[in-house]
């Protein structure tokens, strides 16, 4: 398929501007660009609530996102994309309240610690932290911990496919279902869409060469399932994912790849990979029209997991 018409303007205009890749930036520089900057307006949520609770080393922010509701609710522990370097919790925001609504659903949205001043595996020991919160006080969140789902965006899809995997080799907490959008799932660069989507389509390989060397301590860290879920050797008794993908992303093939291994083991999979579109484009509402159906797909497979 061609580049979709609607991506095709943004990236002439990202041309036209001289807009530089991420790695070009220095780090302080590169945590200023807003990664949702296309989103549709915000959604009002009933209550939102920024908090800080207890992790591993020091204290972790969460923004939680709660719709009206005289029931418990399911819970989807979400965390944001942007390498593992850059992002925050404003980066998922409208992605969060969207879900919060549509899914009927409480969102804990993660504020994880960022490299490359907190290395590999300081955020995936947040991010699990936070999964272990949500379970034990999901009562006085008013969530019912027999339904907690994750999800993340691009390293956040990494993050959410490593807690999964951590939850399930320590045996708790349970996890109903992963939502994996252009997840990152292995250190390696030489898969087709690597080097086809090298760049021109808003992500490139070297921002992704730039990310992996600032989130890793040493190459060999590439090699943990707990860096590179791909990697995992075994993935049964995982929980069912939804994993979307974009043709034009350098990271299509990764989240592809972990699609496949994951239903090899027995594990219940949605594939999809959206035609023209490029990294990141759920979170771009307003500028895409498949972004709004990836995110509508993403609602209906969450309320499928949690509500039935």
């Amino acid at each position: 398929m061609p580049i979709d018409p609607q991506v095709q303007v943004v990236l002439e205009k990202m041309k036209q501007l001289g807009v530089p890749p991420l790695h070009a930036l220095a780090v302080e520089d590169a945590r200023k660009i807003n990664l949702s900057a296309m989103a549709e307006q915000p959604e009002e949520v009933w209550r939102i609530d920024n908090r800080i609770i207890a992790g591993p080393i020091g204290s972790i922010p969460v923004r939680i996102y709660t719709p009206r509701s005289e029931a418990l609710l399911p819970v989807i522990v979400y965390y944001h994309g942007g390498g593992w370097m850059v992002g925050n919790l404003d980066a998922a925001d409208v992605l969060c309240r969207r879900l919060a609504n549509g899914v009927n659903s409480i969102v804990v949205s993660v504020d994880y610690r960022l490299a490359p001043e907190h290395k590999f595996p300081a955020a995936t020991e947040d991010c699990y932290a936070a999964l272990v919160w949500v379970s034990e006080h999901a009562a006085a969140l008013g969530a019912d911990a027999d339904r907690i789902a994750v999800g993340g965006d691009s390293s956040g899809g990494n993050l959410a496919a490593v807690v999964s995997l951590m939850a399930r080799d320590k045996g708790f907490p349970s996890v109903k279902f992963q939502l994996l959008f252009n997840p990152v799932t292995h250190y390696s660069f030489d898969t087709d869409s690597y080097i086809e989507n090298a760049e021109g389509y808003g992500l490139t390989t070297n921002t992704m060469r730039w990310f992996w060397n600032h989130y890793l301590v040493k190459e060999t860290d590439g090699q943990n399932p707990y860096a590179s879920p791909l990697l995992a050797p075994d993935l049964s008794g995982l929980p069912p994912a939804l994993v979307i993908t974009a043709e034009f992303d350098p990271l299509r093939d990764d989240g592809e790849a972990y699609a496949e291994k994951l239903k090899a083991a027995g594990v219940p999979v949605e594939a999809k990979r959206y035609a023209g579109m490029v990294h990141g484009f759920m979170l771009q509402t307003g500028a895409y029209d498949q972004g709004r159906k990836a995110e509508e797909q993403a609602i209906n497979a969450l309320r499928k997991a949690l509500h039935n």
